[in-house]
Formats: C-alpha cells, structure tokens, sequence
C-alpha cells in the first residue's frame, strides 16, 4: 500500500444495489459523460500486511497471483465490449494496491497490452505503479518503464530503522533511499515518495529528519498523511501506543509544508505536493470529481452518474469472471444534490479551490451555513478571490473537520 489519500476517495463504498437493476448492465446502461477517463486497476497481493492498513489486501500466493491475472485480463476484456467503449481515451492509469510492485515486469507489460488492445490510451497518458521498496531492483524497474510505466509512487512512509518493523514494513532506511536510487537509475524522470506523520515514537526532531532527508534525495512528488486507526487494520482493532499527541502531529504537519515549500514543492491538495509540472494528474480525477474505471477486486469507479464497488474477496472476482460476467458488486447512482456537494468538497481539497458560484448555490437559504462559512473566514481557514473560494494552509490542516460541517 502507498497513496493512502487515493484509497479513500477510489474506496468509498457505494450503495447497496437496487434488486430491480441486473449488476450486469450498470455499466452498459450509464456511459461516461466525458470521452477522456482514467483506470485505477487494483492489485491486492502483500508480502506482510502492515499494521496501520484497511485496504482490501490479500496475501501473496503465485497461484492465486496466476489466477488474478488472467480475471484481470478477462475484466478488461468485457470492460472493452462495452458499446461506449470504443468513444473514450484513457489518460492516466494507475496500479494501486496492496503492492502493485510484486508484478513480474511481464505480467505487468501484459496486462498494459491488453489495455491498449481494447481501449484508445493517450500516447502520454501517466502512467503510475505503487512500489514498496523491498520489491523494487533496478532491473525490474527498467523493464516497467520499457512497458510504458512513466511514474513511480513508492511507499516510504518513514526513514526510521525503529519505527518501521513496528509498522509492519519490510524495508528500512537504507532500503528506502536505494529504492529511489534505482527508479531514477532505471530512468525514472517523476517519482513520488509517500511519508507518514502522527506515527507512534515519532517525534517532532525525528519527523523533521525524515523531511528533509527525503527531500534531499529530490522527489518529484511527496504524499504525507497522518496516522488514522481505521476500522479493518490491526491497529484499528487492538489499538497502539506510543501515539504522540495531538500538538505534536500539528506540529509535524506545520514543519512539512514550511519545509516543503522552502525546497520549491507547491502543496496543491491536503496531503500532496508537488515540484511545478509534476501534480499527479491521476489523482486530480478524483479531486476534480471526474469519471475513472476500475478494475481488479474492491476497486471502485465512478462513469455516468454512477458509483460502483467490485466485489472484494479476490475468489470471488476470479470466480465471477471466469463466470463470464463483469465483477460489479454494488453500485449508487448519485443524485445531481450528491454530485454538487462531491464537486464542493473534493475541489476543496486542492490549492486551486472551486468557483465561488458553487459555494454561494450551497449557501443560499442557509442561514447556518453562511455564519459556518463567516466563521471560516473570521478563522482564515477560507480564502476568497479571482472569483474562486480556497482553503487556506490552516484550512488544509483542519479540512475533514471543515467538510463535515460543509455537508
């Protein structure tokens, strides 16, 4: 697992499925609004779970891995018989997981054949694989990138050789710094590196020495997020000590984003930054509330107005397409209230904000919610200007909070 922010947007879980709609024709009977889409193709296979993970995971097993292959292959297959899909062009692809890096370079290179084989791909379309960096040579990598992988996100998470077993994480800080070595040896020109805050035994000192040796390696591109103990993990379940308090993580966060933007890094959504030219364009889909496929066991997509869910048990979407029938296990078809508060909050994720025409619509009527939002401003956590509403950098730190009362 790497980009914890991409799960749980890709991850929200749509609605039960109506009984009267066969799951069958969802996606026949909704075509995307847009001919440009993205791919999110779920791998779930792991080494070693880590202790802070809910992701839908499975363990690494070659015959099961075999299996998921040829299901994939079989899902993309029915995905380009769609009527609508001969219309669309994929601009970005992203291998999310579990640990998409367990791919053998040829599974991988196949399944980015059969893409092309059934869909229009843009010939610069970015191209993204999550990497752990025990599972990464040189060799391999040079061999993703002769497949077409143009981006790398490879799962840090800490440089501390006594944090790291705790997470459950097989690398350790000399590990992690040759993991990059090698994805820029192998020609790798836009590498990103995922970081945690909020870690137990994690102090401001030790955070502040992981920033900036990261930083010093010169990334393209840095995700940070900070500790959740969310239901489905470990940690979730039995808990974990050691968790500093609440002012060191504010702490932690204020010293990444001065940090950050002292070495060039433009913080263009809560917990990403980026070097001018490198914001991960498959991520902005998200927070744009765009259309994007998925594919793989657990993925979630978003095309024509409806949110669905594949089913979760890797047996189990084997199973279903060996079946012949596209792996679809529930779905919701959003109402246009639902898409607008979606565009809302999603956008204001991001540094470029929303019009403000969004926020007036939602505020009128509202007597609440326009004293919420003079709150806000009173606050500086909301900026307004060049007709467009943003949070501020306090605004970032505080954004679920904000959101709730947003919605």
């Amino acid at each position: 697992m790497a980009t914890r922010a991409l799960h749980t947007v890709r991850q929200a879980r749509p609605g039960s499925a109506r009984a009267d709609v066969p799951l069958a024709s969802v996606l026949a009977d909704h075509p995307p609004a847009s001919d440009s889409l993205g791919l999110y193709i779920h791998v779930p296979f792991c080494a070693k779970r880590c202790h802070y993970c809910s992701f839908n995971t499975a363990p690494l097993d070659e015959s099961a891995m075999v299996r998921y292959l040829a299901a994939l292959e079989r899902e993309l297959d029915l995905l380009g018989d769609l009527e609508w899909a001969p219309r669309v062009r994929v601009e970005t692809v992203f291998f999310g997981g579990g640990t998409p890096s367990l791919l053998d370079p040829e599974a991988l290179a196949a399944i980015l054949v059969r893409l092309r084989r059934r869909f229009g791909v843009a010939a610069d379309a970015e191209t993204t694989v999550e990497c752990n960096p025990e599972s990464v040579t040189r060799t391999k990598l040079e061999a993703y990138r002769a497949a077409g992988v143009n981006r790398l996100s490879l799962g840090v998470q800490s440089l501390d050789d006594g944090i790291l077993p705790r997470l459950g994480r097989l690398h350790d800080r000399r590990g992690a710094r040759l993991a990059f070595e090698a994805s820029r040896d192998a020609g790798f020109s836009n590498v990103s590196v995922d970081l945690m805050y909020g870690l137990p035994g994690l102090d401001l000192e030790g955070w502040s020495r992981t920033v900036d040796a990261v930083l010093d390696w010169q990334p393209d591109h840095l995700s940070a997020y900070g500790l959740t103990l969310d239901a489905g993990s470990l940690w979730g379940a039995a808990g974990v000590g050691g968790l500093p308090p609440e002012e060191t993580v504010v702490e932690q966060y204020w010293q990444l984003t001065r940090v950050a933007a002292e070495r060039g890094f433009e913080h263009y959504e809560v917990s990403n930054y980026a070097r001018p030219g490198f914001r991960s364009r498959h991520n902005q889909i998200y927070w744009r509330a765009a259309e994007y496929l998925a594919a793989g066991p657990g993925a979630c997509g978003f095309v024509g107005g409806v949110r669905y869910a594949n089913v979760r048990a890797t047996p189990r979407y084997c199973e279903t397409l060996e079946e012949g029938r596209l792996p679809l296990d529930t779905f919701e078809e959003l109402t246009p209230g639902q898409r607008s508060a979606e565009r809302l909050f999603l956008g204001l994720r991001t540094a470029d904000g929303v019009p403000a025409p969004w926020l007036e619509a939602r505020r009128q009527g509202d007597a609440s919610l326009r004293r919420t939002l003079a709150a806000w401003r009173d606050a500086r956590l909301l900026a307004e200007g060049d007709d467009r509403v943003r949070l501020t950098e306090a605004g970032f730190l505080l954004s679920d909070a904000l959101f709730i009362e947003l919605l």
